[in-house]
């Protein structure tokens, strides 16, 4: 659905054309090797370097959710994140930033403290109560993602009836639930890669038009992950041409913001993707 707009920080961000999220991981065990910055020098680097390749979206999360990584403390989150966004400001401080968190402190933190526009949580405020009264009083864009069970079991909960079907279900709910409280500026993710096994995840992306039912923004994060080295059998450092294949899908099936590693594939993605779509439209 054409027209979609978010509130960042006041100003209206259209989403006319698909934007690309730049992943910033200031971790030490992110399953992508070559995503994890430390240190503000290298974090500056990777941020403007994102921006120069056309990111449009930053977000920056501090604490590694890939199965068997260790869950960290919010105070070392908190720490983490304070170092990456230090950086960040000095060397884009307009830049619309995003925080992956599913602690409603974390997000309170970035969101107060340094300007942080959108709060990306893949609990879909499941493991945080305070969460969604927190999205409520901010009115920050908030990404709602699908998944079962806790971080530390969810490479073990993909008990579906109907993957498509149980994934739409447990989103309405939820978006219910935040419009209940006054919370309309809401991004979809139906969790590509979180609780949900290969083949339920190829199943979940050839039915992503489906969610054009909730008439929201549609994020799709499938970028290196093991849906795309596991069927292709090969490493996470090998998979760039396989999420570009995904990316143009995605973006044939509606979706409105890609959240990437390699930011300069996908924003030519998007280009190529606008030039084909031009001329749909006038034939």
């Amino acid at each position: 659905m054409k027209g979609r707009t978010l509130n960042i920080n006041g100003q209206l961000l259209s989403l006319e054309q698909p934007k690309v999220m730049g992943i910033l991981n200031v971790t030490p065990d992110s399953f992508y090797e070559y995503s994890r910055k430390q240190g503000e020098e290298d974090i500056a680097d990777q941020v403007v370097q994102m921006l120069s390749e056309g990111a449009d979206i930053i977000d920056i999360g501090a604490c590694s959710t890939h199965p068997g990584a260790p869950v960290v403390s919010a105070e070392e989150e908190m720490d983490r994140l304070r170092c990456g966004l230090n950086a960040l400001r000095k060397v884009a401080p307009t830049a619309i930033v995003s925080v992956d968190t599913f602690r409603a402190d974390v997000a309170r933190m970035c969101v107060e403290e340094y300007g942080v526009a959108i709060v990306n949580d893949i609990s879909g405020g499941s493991f945080d109560a305070a969460m969604f009264p927190l999205m409520a009083r901010l009115h920050t864009p908030y990404i709602l993602m699908y998944m079962q069970g806790s971080v530390e079991t969810m490479h073990l909960q993909h008990q579906y009836e109907d993957v498509v079907a149980d994934t739409i279900k447990g989103l309405a709910s939820k978006v219910d639930a935040l419009r209940d409280m006054g919370m309309y500026d809401i991004i979809l993710d139906p969790g590509f890669g979180f609780s949900k096994t290969v083949e339920q995840n190829y199943e979940l992306f050839a039915h992503l038009e489906d969610f054009q039912i909730f008439e929201l923004p549609l994020l799709v994060g499938v970028s290196r992950k093991s849906m795309i080295w596991k069927k292709l059998e090969l490493t996470p450092e090998n998979a760039l041409n396989g999420t570009t294949a995904l990316h143009m899908m995605a973006l044939q099936k509606g979706a409105d913001i890609l959240r990437v590693h390699d930011v300069k594939a996908a924003v030519e993605t998007v280009k190529l993707f606008e030039s084909v779509k031009k001329y749909q439209q006038t034939n």
